[in-house]
């Protein structure tokens, strides 16, 4: 989220409950679980240490957010904090800085990069996580929400796998999802593992202690074309499918409610004379699709959800490829083949 909140209210409001604070009890030592006095920082400290320098504000002009050095030339941060930007300014830990140019952007995954020269020595690049999280895994934001910089915060991912709104107006698959604080000002930093890996580009923060990131996965995908190329095509089936609920099995007499509903095929789409769309019906006084095809899986994956379809198009396919789709049409199974085409810049 790009900072858009007034600093001077934030802090005024910080501040009485700082001096609210202060009045009420005096400070102590952080004592152990058996009273003595605690020796050496807690684990979020050590990655806090560990990872600060190479977390900088990234400022549009317009609006400022956060980026992390991605190698020793590039900074990683949001495709909607740098907006239409061509240049920023980026700020260090240590106060000083930076002119980077906008050298690839990819709003589809929102994701972009900025060149910059002559960082400090001390902003060593944050490498992504080798392996997916998993839920449960303890993890800090870091960033500068407010305008705040170098704020942490602290959580676990609670739930992988999450589909999230691109600014395109399609959806990002394969994102994280935590309970670390994310405010406005946060979106482009690291969400970074104990190990010190970063598990997710922060992305956005949906309230209720809901907030979302980029996948290392899909990160490490797109990034090196963005350096390469300046921007990212990814795949497109041209279909839009829904889940296959007890309802919609009962209104189209399936067995069981599995896989995805082919709801429509966009007309010269990849998918058109592949799959066959639905038609909605009024069944039992509510519309549903009835009578389309059935996606089970895709090259042997299982489809179940469009999570799990839009996350192997993403991380396992390139515009061109030929794919093979096991569906189920008129009670029995088959597969076809679509070759797919490339993601055009809106869903409509």
């Amino acid at each position: 989220m790009v900072e858009g909140t007034s600093r001077r209210r934030f802090l005024r409001a910080g501040g009485l409950a700082l001096a609210a604070g202060l009045a009420g009890c005096g400070a102590s030592a952080p004592t152990g679980d058996d009273g003595a006095a605690s020796t050496g920082p807690s684990p979020y400290t050590r990655v806090y240490r560990d990872t600060i320098d190479s977390v900088l504000l990234v400022d549009t002009g317009s609006g400022s957010g956060t980026g992390f050095v991605y190698d020793g030339t590039h900074v990683v941060t949001n495709a909607h904090v740098v907006g239409d930007a061509t240049a920023v300014d980026l700020r260090t830990r240590g106060g000083d800085w930076y002119e980077g140019e906008v050298v690839g952007t990819d709003p589809n995954s929102d994701l972009a990069v900025v060149a910059v020269e002559g960082l400090p020595e001390s902003t060593v690049p944050l490498a992504f996580a080798s392996e997916p999280a998993v839920i449960g895994q303890e993890v800090v934001a870091i960033g500068n929400p407010f305008d705040l910089d170098g704020s942490v915060t602290t959580g676990v991912v609670s739930g992988t796998d999450r589909s999230i709104p691109a600014p395109t107006g399609f959806n990002i698959p394969d994102a994280i999802q935590t309970d670390a604080a994310v405010n406005p000002g946060n979106s482009g930093g690291p969400l970074v593992a104990l190990d010190g890996s970063v598990v997710a580009v922060i992305n956005s923060g949906g309230g209720d202690n809901i907030a979302f990131g980029i996948s290392a996965t899909l990160a490490r995908r797109v990034l090196p074309e963005l350096i390469e190329t300046g921007s990212f095509e990814h795949s497109f089936l041209g279909a839009a499918l829904a889940p296959v609920t007890p309802t919609l099995a009962a209104a189209n007499d399936l067995a069981e409610p599995r896989g995805l509903l082919v709801a429509q095929v966009m007309p010269d789409g990849p998918a058109e004379g592949s799959l066959r769309p639905s038609d909605p019906e009024v069944v039992d006084g509510e519309r549903v699709p009835v009578g389309g095809d059935v996606l089970l899986s895709i090259e042997g994956t299982t489809t179940d959800t469009p999570e799990a379809l839009g996350s192997y198009l993403a991380l396992e396919t390139d515009p061109g490829d030929v794919v093979s789709l096991r569906i189920l049409r008129d009670g029995s199974e088959r597969t076809v083949e679509v070759e797919l085409g490339t993601r055009p810049d809106s869903p409509s």
